[in-house]
């Protein structure tokens, strides 16, 4: 054999391994679960009812300390960290007497906290806002025992919320933690526990769906 013909043997053999490494298949990449958007199971202890426009639920947020009588929100098996999003509101008792006679105004701030049921606080919200006359509300509530049918406290001021929440996290509660009332005659705040001093609605959970985070080993 020539060294000419051994050269461009080996020229051939080097081409069709080369070729046959770059059209072998890789294995393939497994694609990560598609985040999702759902509305989470949630108990309420205290609902506010149904708007009468919209058809959302309204659902009081209490003041307290433990997590347990908040708003529970359930958090799905999930991947990394879910994020949480809903509408904070303060609540307002409507009276049109006293809007006819301008002495309605009121400005409300309202916090609450997001919490961990072993009562770790992951985050705070605050909605403020003014009210003067009807059209500062939300909207109005169904299911009132007056000849409207409509209950007399209602939703003012949207503020949207968005909370991140730790991937170990299965559940986690909200709760009121203080609300300050400026009206026309003074200035009040409440802190009570079991009082209503905000509304929650369209509450919605987005997540990465995996495993069920491993329990917590008991000391």
């Amino acid at each position: 054999m020539s060294r000419r013909f051994a050269v461009a043997a080996a020229v051939v053999v080097l081409a069709t391994a080369t070729f046959s490494a770059q059209t072998r298949r890789r294995p393939a990449r497994r694609a990560a679960p598609a985040v999702k958007t759902v509305t989470p199971e949630m108990q309420c202890p205290s609902p506010l009812g149904v708007g009468v426009k919209s058809g959302a639920s309204y659902c009081d947020v209490l003041t307290g300390r433990d997590p347990a009588a908040g708003v529970l929100i359930k958090v799905p098996p999930h991947r990394g960290p879910a994020t949480l999003t809903f509408n904070l509101h303060n609540r307002e008792t409507y009276s049109a007497e006293q809007v006819r006679a301008k002495r309605a105004y009121a400005r409300y701030t309202a916090t609450i906290g997001v919490l961990t049921m072993d009562n770790t606080l992951i985050s705070r919200a605050v909605v403020q806002n003014e009210f003067r006359t009807a059209a500062d509300l939300v909207e109005r509530i169904g299911g009132g025992a007056g000849p409207s049918g409509l209950k007399a406290v209602a939703p003012t001021g949207t503020e949207p919320i968005t909370i991140t929440i730790p991937q170990q996290e299965d559940e986690v509660s909200l709760l009121g933690e203080k609300l300050t009332v400026d009206r026309i005659d003074g200035t009040a705040t409440y802190s009570s526990p079991g009082r209503p001093i905000a509304v929650i609605s369209d509450v919605k959970l987005q997540y990465r769906p995996g495993p069920a985070p491993r329990k917590r080993k008991k000391d």
